[in-house]
C-alpha cells in the first residue's frame, strides 16, 4: 500500500470539518478546494483576480510540501459565485498556467462557503516519478 501524506495548511475550516489541504498518494497528489483564506483572514473579500492569484499561490504550496510543482498540475477545477468574472478569473489562472495548460472547467456556483468568498480552486497533480 502507498503511504498517504496529508498536507494542512492552518485555515479554521480543516479541523471543523475534517479534511486536508492536500493528500499525497504515490504519484498523485489531490488538492481540496482552496479558498483565499489566510488562517482566519479572508484575502481581497469580493475580487476575484486577486482571490484567484492568492489561491493558486496557495495551492503550489501545498503541492511542493507534498514533493511536486505547479508544472506536475494536470487538472484545475474552478468554481466562482459569478461567471462574469471568467476573464479576471481566467487571467490569474493563465499567469500561472499558460505554459502548463492543465485541463480545467469553471463553474458557477450559488455561493460559497462565506459571502466575500467568490473563487474556490481544486488541483490535481501527477509526478511523472517518485
Amino acid at each position: 500500500m502507498e503511504k498517504r501524506i496529508s498536507i494542512s495548511s492552518g485555515t479554521i475550516w480543516e479541523n471543523k470539518i475534517g479534511y486536508s489541504r492536500a493528500v499525497r498518494i504515490g504519484n498523485l497528489i489531490e488538492v481540496s478546494g482552496t479558498a483565499a483564506v489566510d488562517r482566519d483572514r479572508i484575502i481581497a473579500p469580493g475580487d476575484s483576480y486577486q482571490q484567484t492569484r492568492f489561491i493558486i499561490q496557495k495551492i503550489e504550496r501545498a503541492i511542493e510540501e507534498a514533493g511536486g510543482s505547479l508544472t506536475d498540475v494536470i487538472r484545475t477545477r474552478i468554481y466562482v459565485t459569478n461567471i462574469k468574472d471568467w476573464d479576471a478569473v481566467g487571467r490569474a489562472h493563465g499567469e500561472f498556467f499558460r505554459d502548463i495548460k492543465p485541463v480545467t472547467s469553471m463553474v458557477e456556483v450559488k455561493s460559497l462557503i462565506d459571502p466575500n468568498i467568490v473563487v474556490e480552486i481544486e488541483a490535481t497533480a501527477y509526478l511523472s516519478e517518485v
